[in-house]
């Protein structure tokens, strides 16, 4: 198998360090990105020059192209850019505080945004290449409590799934990856709370208070998701979205049968708004 090289963003736990474990175990060169200095350490140690660490805060927007372009520069062709970095906020959206309302988008959606398109002149200067998202059964399935997670992650969606269709012409392929629950750090440092309101006590989107005193069951396995996501970069075409998880799998279809039985019945009373032919203007 031919050595690739990989960028991924946020490697220091949840699915970026799984991915990157398994990558440099098979081979692979990986360029990761951490918040915290030292937080990777033991890998640099065990591999290397294969591993290459940049330091990065996907909210420090300017920094992105910075460590981007580094990674390209002293690493040559990168054949996969993995956009991982991020959070989720969780509670009622009145609960929230401007600050966190800003975070939340900056680093799930801007963040990603301004990765991807970081990446794009090198990807396209080098005649292809793959990109990654980490995305969510979230990004299309919405559930009560988590209005900005999924904000940030619908957002994400229509991005990716738009750029796929640009960037086409010049050999880039895009993914999104549709995980369900995990078994990752996620609801740990990974997840964050509102502070509760009493009005909310009792309503729907009171349920994701439960995260602040137990562990909620997940079926996913990190270490499976992992595999499936560095095995779809070989197929071509690139899989438009991945999908992994039976929660993921039943949650999605089950919104998208919703939302089309919401829309369907609308075709005729559509149509009425349609212009009269015989009064439009050239």
């Amino acid at each position: 198998m031919t050595m690739q090289t990989w960028f991924i963003t946020g490697v220091n736990s949840g699915f970026g360090r799984e991915l990157t474990e398994q990558l440099l175990s098979r081979g692979d060169r990986v360029a990761g990105t951490v918040r915290r200095e030292g937080a990777v350490d033991d890998l640099r140690a065990k591999y290397g020059d294969r591993f290459w660490i940049g330091h990065l805060d996907v909210t420090d927007l300017p920094r992105i192209r910075e460590v981007v372009d580094t990674a390209f520069a002293d690493l040559g062709r990168i054949d996969v850019v993995v956009i991982n970095a991020g959070y989720g906020l969780f509670g009622a959206a009145e609960e929230f505080t401007d600050d966190q309302v800003v975070h939340q988008v900056t680093t799930n959606l801007i963040g990603s945004i301004q990765t991807a398109r970081a990446a794009l002149p090198h990807l396209r200067a080098q005649g292809g290449g793959r990109l990654i998202q980490i995305s969510s059964v979230a990004g299309l399935a919405a559930h009560a409590g988590a209005s900005l997670y999924h904000t940030s992650k619908w957002g994400i969606e229509g991005f990716m799934e738009a750029l796929a269709q640009e960037v086409a012409p010049f050999g880039i392929e895009v993914t999104l990856v549709e995980p369900g629950g995990a078994r990752t750090s996620f609801s740990g440092s990974s997840l964050q709370l509102s502070e509760p309101l009493a009005a909310y006590d009792g309503t729907p989107a009171a349920a994701v208070r439960v995260f602040r005193h137990t562990q909620v069951p997940v079926p996913g396995d990190p270490v499976k998701v992992a595999a499936k996501v560095i095995d779809s970069a070989a197929h071509q075409p690139a899989p438009m979205r991945l999908v992994l998880g039976s929660d993921s799998y039943q949650g999605i279809t089950a919104a998208l049968r919703n939302r089309l039985a919401q829309v369907e019945p609308q075709q005729a009373s559509a149509a009425e708004t349609d212009a009269d032919t015989a009064t439009q203007h050239g």
